[in-house]
């Protein structure tokens, strides 16, 4: 197996969306987004077994992991259009929480750069109309984006994934269309068998 066959690579992102996903899910529990959560756990579990197919030449598991993969697009397009308000889609639903609590991103109070809004905000209460405008206006990167780019990081590394798993599927079916130990002969653990039997008698 070289440094970069298909199956190494399919390794390298199999390893590379494990820490991905799990710094989100870090992220997503601290806001209590239930859904990402859910989404998240099986997406590890899925990309666990990924990573077991690959390394141990069993193509029912990377097979299980290109359908994931294909899922798992789905879901992170459905979050970006959420947090850009793209259709009927909105950042202040409560889709991500379940309905189940009014929590939102934890980027939402602590995007970057944000800290000097809370100064700000405490000083200059009384002279602006609206709260909302000062707790966005010190912030380096607001919080939807931060969300879309997390989203967009892990489309492309599935992305990379499917086209790795394609490959190593296809290489698998072409290792196991010729048998390299017993040649074409359909039987011949049978046949052995049957001559040992008759020493016996």
């Amino acid at each position: 197996m070289g440094c970069f066959s298909g199956r190494c690579m399919l390794i390298f992102v199999c390893i590379l969306q494990l820490i991905t996903a799990l710094e989100r899910q870090v992220f997503d529990f601290l806001g209590y987004q239930w859904a990402p959560i859910l989404v998240n756990f099986l997406h590890i579990i899925v990309v666990i077994l990924g990573l077991f197919g690959t390394i141990q030449y069993r193509p029912r598991y990377v097979v299980l992991y290109l359908t994931w993969a294909i899922l798992w697009v789905g879901w992170n397009i459905f979050v970006c259009c959420l947090y850009l308000d793209l259709g009927s889609l909105s950042k202040d639903s409560n889709y991500l929480s379940l309905g189940v609590s009014s929590h939102s991103s934890w980027w939402k109070e602590n995007a970057p750069g944000c800290g000097d809004a809370e100064d700000l905000f405490a000083t200059r209460w009384q002279s602006v109309e609206s709260p909302a405008l000062v707790s966005s206006m010190g912030c380096l990167l607001e919080y939807q984006y931060i969300e879309v780019l997390h989203s967009a990081l892990q489309l492309f590394i599935s992305l990379l994934g499917f086209v790795f798993a394609c490959y190593v599927i296809s290489v698998f079916n072409e290792e196991d269309t010729f048998d390299f130990v017993g040649g074409f002969d359909q039987f011949p653990v049978l046949h052995g068998n049957e001559k040992a039997s008759h020493l016996f008698l």
